[in-house]
């Protein structure tokens, strides 16, 4: 995001900071310099990368210093910027902060003043400048520059690209591949652990305590034997320590797996490996050991060859890291039709997928709860019965080990050593993140292994999370428009940003680190989360890279944390994220000027006064400012300087200031309030890069001077000086807007509109839907059911939901229509009484909702025999639709359809019935 900045400083005129502003256009040159000397080195990085160098301990240091170095010519940019728009801005003489704003003034330019090393004398020129222009008065007879000192950042940036030169790539190589042999040695020398090698052991395995597998291991040694003569691959997916290696141990030792193979080998991947030392591996676990030690690559390769030859055999590749290294194992392994196969666990979707493209990967789930306290009872206790008294705290233990056996274990291990007492077993069930951080056997570390190879673009986007609250459900729209403002995200050609941002998210998740909490009907992710133990890894590797500073309190106290101001701003802290009821005077004194994000998550909203209001002045570099949760009386003007500022969410009680119209980097706003709606400024189109505006309220748009770049924008009413759609928003993606009576809704005009919510109140013949879109909701409409033709033709449409009376009548008959695409639909609180449908009318949908429609007779028999459908949600609203949907069910069991699923009131029907049934014999 620095490059691209810096890209606009140097070629754009236009842009509202730079405006062809004398001050800016004369440090051009020095803007130029730095952009080529920062591509320069980003480039050689990458080389290194390219040569899988960049985690030696030389390139490592030389990576933080170039980082500081840039973040320091960063800063110096930005607060240069600042204090140009500060001082060609001023401040009102109206204003409620007009007392202290050369107090305040001079404070802010102070500051950026000592950074610049400008005398006493020009600093008294610009401050009274400053004072002028905010009294209305003429400036000074004479021009002032405000200077830029790159000095100090570009001697850094020009050191560390001398000590990159002088890197020989060859010589980092040698020492690369002596450093990885050394480790081998050394581990070698330890011992290798028989769950990793379990095939190589001379000694009988011990059997392992293993819960909730036994369905895993029977679904995967039927794909391993099934009748196919060529060498197929089958792959076990998921996050470390959930027990991959332990389900491809299972199934290898299965007796039917031991009696159907003829020879079996286990190999296992390290992130950085040699051939020559994975097939040495493969041939000491099938028994062969003499002279390898000798024998080059090609004559390893020439012996496993021969031994596999003709012989139906299973190898295990085990924790699989890259395509790459797939690549180079798959042509040590001969085809030739005996039935043999590979199976293959990594922790990368991606790895499992390019092995596998057509046949089974397997993502291992998370231990349900009950089977996470079975596997601790029986670590614990070891078959015997567990005490009565364990059983409560037990099981809160088990829950807090969130599935993942490797912390069940853990768990287990620590309270086999204490004494069976309650009270102990209740204060472990307090602190279980922290018991199963601090083993010694380092469980964080396996998990670190995953941050370790992750590439450098996906870095801070994954340590980020680790500042968000506990059990936090990441919104994946709110959470990609966050990394896009922080910068983390890198341009690729016409894609946007948001688009790109979510693919990273996609990413992590394939790479098993980040959690889906919720998908949509048709897959994608809507919610994702963190495990425990991966949150406690992002803030540790996020403490080392200083990517965000916590400041919480613990939830038993009351007196917020102080927030040490050697850690916030000697070290230059980035972000702040804090649960603390702390004011903005208390992160000003003294000044924190690297802070680029703020976030306040303290349930305990309260208002901020007037004096607080005024020391956002001393924010002048926030990128992201999160305030939902503190309610202001009115938006602190301070807030209208912040033109750094791309993301913010902040409730007041007084609307929508024209000030905000200010922060032109502003690309996400949220804007909540008490009212029952807001009136937007006629100035919003002066927030040029602004693509996103939420309010939780209805926004009044009663005129606009010009258009403006939204991509979404919700709840919205037009007035009379907003005549058509597409002259002022013609970029909208996502719109929800309520009519006016008799007006007329040409949404045609819109060439990008995919998602349309209306809010009815307008005459019923003149809505006209653009072919684009996708989503489409009807609230109070009260349309008749003739226009469901109209809706019909609309060949993209994936959703429809139609809300409180969108369509009048009490009969839909839908049996000559058809919604080629529709995925979703939604029916709820109509005055319907008979819907008739084929299940031609829709082929595709996956997913139907009929809620709160009590006077509908029942759900048409047909939809049951659509392929597509997976669920059918219903309330008890009306029996007849239970009765309907109970036929639906039976009748698709009777043809062997298991696989739709139907709920009740969020219950599944069975369950639904049974309780119902129970409660009439009461």
């Amino acid at each position: 995001m620095f490059m691209a900045n810096l890209k606009q400083l140097i070629h754009g005129n236009h842009d509202p900071l730079i405006n062809n502003d004398p001050s800016i256009l004369s440090q051009r040159p020095q803007f130029q310099l730095l952009y080529q000397e920062l591509a320069s080195i980003i480039q050689t990085f990458s080389n290194i990368h390219q040569h899988h160098l960049h985690e030696l301990q030389e390139v490592q240091n030389l990576k933080k210093r170039f980082k500081d170095a840039a973040e320091e010519a960063q800063d110096t940019i930005d607060l240069f910027v600042s204090a140009v728009h500060f001082t060609n801005k001023g401040i009102s003489p109206d204003s409620n902060i007009f007392k202290a704003s050369l107090e305040l003034t001079d404070t802010f330019m102070r500051k950026y003043i000592m950074t610049m090393n400008i005398d006493n004398m020009e600093m008294d020129s610009i401050l009274n400048n400053a004072y002028c222009r905010s009294r209305g008065l003429p400036p000074r007879s004479y021009a002032f520059k405000i200077p830029l000192n790159l000095e100090n950042a570009m001697s850094s940036i020009e050191s560390i690209k001398v000590e990159l030169m002088a890197i020989n790539i060859d010589d980092m190589k040698m020492n690369s591949s002596s450093r990885s042999n050394r480790l081998k040695t050394q581990s070698a020398a330890a011992g290798t652990s028989c769950t990793r090698n379990p095939l190589g052991m001379k000694k009988p395995l011990m059997k392992e305590i293993v819960v909730g597998l036994d369905n895993d291991v029977n679904l995967i040694r039927d794909k391993l034997v099934e009748d196919k003569k060529k060498l197929g691959v089958v792959c076990i997916v998921g996050m470390g320590g959930l027990g991959k290696t332990t389900l491809a141990t299972k199934v290898c030792n299965d007796p039917y797996i031991v009696h159907y193979f003829y020879v079996r080998a286990w190999v296992t991947i390290s992130q950085t490996y040699e051939k020559r030392d994975l097939l040495v591996q493969i041939l000491t676990s099938i028994g062969i050991q003499e002279d390898l030690e000798e024998d080059g690559y090609s004559q390893l390769r020439g012996k496993l060859h021969k031994h596999l030859m003709g012989k139906r055999y299973l190898i295990v590749i085990d924790d699989i890291w890259s395509i790459k290294a797939w690549y180079d194992l798959k042509f040590f392994f001969p085809d030739d039709n005996t039935k043999s196969r590979i199976l293959l666990t990594s922790r990368l979707n991606e790895v499992a997928l390019y092995a596998n493209p057509h046949g089974l990967v397997h993502s291992l789930p998370c231990l349900k709860e009950e089977q996470s306290w079975e596997l601790l009872k029986q670590k614990v206790f070891h078959g015997g019965d567990c005490p009565e008294w364990s059983i409560k705290p037990g099981m809160q233990i088990a829950k807090k080990c969130q599935g993942l056996p490797l912390s069940v274990v853990v768990m287990a291990g620590i309270l086999a050593k204490e004494e069976m007492r309650k009270d102990l077993w209740e204060k472990i069930a307090y602190s279980v993140t922290s018991y199963i951080v601090s083993d010694q056997k380092g469980n964080l570390e396996t998990l670190a292994l995953s941050y370790h190879h992750l590439p450098h673009h996906l870095r801070e986007c994954f340590l980020y999370l680790g500042g968000f609250p506990e059990d936090h459900w990441f919104n994946v729209k709110r959470l990609t428009r966050l990394w896009v403002a922080e910068g983390f995200i890198e341009e690729a050609g016409n894609r946007s940003l948001e688009d790109t941002a979510k693919a990273y998210l996609m990413d992590l998740v394939d790479r098993n680190l980040v959690i889906v909490a919720e998908r949509k009907f048709n897959g994608d992710v809507k919610a994702c989360k963190l495990h425990d133990l991966v949150r406690k890894l992002c803030q540790e590797k996020a403490k080392e890279e200083r990517v965000f500073f916590k400041a919480c309190r613990p939830p038993n106290e009351v007196t917020p944390l102080p927030i040490p101001y050697e850690v916030v701003a000697q070290y230059k802290q980035r972000r702040l994220f804090t649960n603390q009821d702390i004011t903005i005077v208390n992160l000003v004194h003294p000044p924190t000027p690297s802070i680029r994000s703020l976030f306040y998550f303290h349930k305990n909203p309260r208002s901020i006064d007037d004096t607080e209001s005024e020391y956002f002045y001393s924010f002048s570099l926030l990128r992201v400012l999160d305030l939902q949760k503190s309610k202001y009386e009115y938006v602190p003007q301070g807030m209208a300087l912040l033109v750094h500022l791309r993301y913010l969410a902040i409730w007041n009680s007084s609307g929508f200031p024209s000030s905000l119209c200010n922060l032109w980097s502003l690309q996400t706003l949220i804007l909540k309030t008490s009212y029952s709606h807001m009136n937007l400024p006629s100035n919003i189109s002066d927030l040029v890069n602004l693509r996103h505006l939420w309010s939780n309220v209805e926004l009044f748009l009663l005129t606009i001077e010009k258009p403006i770049n939204l991509q979404s924008i919700s709840e919205v009413r037009y007035g009379d000086g907003v005549d058509t759609f597409q002259k002022y928003f013609p970029s909208i993606k996502k719109l929800a807007y309520t009519f006016s009576s008799g007006e007329k809704g040409h949404f045609e005009l819109l060439p990008y509109l995919e998602t349309l919510k209306l809010r009815g109140g307008f005459h019923r013949n003149h809505i006209c839907y653009p072919a684009t879109l996708r989503k489409l909701t009807l609230v109070k409409c009260r349309l008749p059911w003739s226009n469901m033709s109209i809706i019909q033709s609309l060949l993209n449409l994936e959703v429809l939901k139609l809300k409180d009376n969108a369509f009048e009548g009490t009969q839909w008959n839908a049996r000559e229509q058809q919604f080629r695409q529709l995925k979703f639909l939604r029916l709820e609180k109509l005055n319907i009484i008979q819907w008739e449908a084929y299940r031609t009318s829709f082929p595709r949908l996956k997913r139907l909702a009929v809620l709160f429609c009590r006077d509908l007779e029942e759900i048409p028999l047909e939809i049951g025999e659509i392929t597509t459908l997976e669920l059918i949600e219903t309330d008890n609203w009306s029996e007849s639709i239970v009765e309907s949907v109970e036929r639906i069910q039976q009748e698709q069991q009777d043809v062997g359809n298991y696989e739709l699923k139907i709920t009740v009131d969020g219950m599944e029907l069975s369950v639904y019935l049974s309780k119902h049934e129970s409660s009439e014999s009461e």
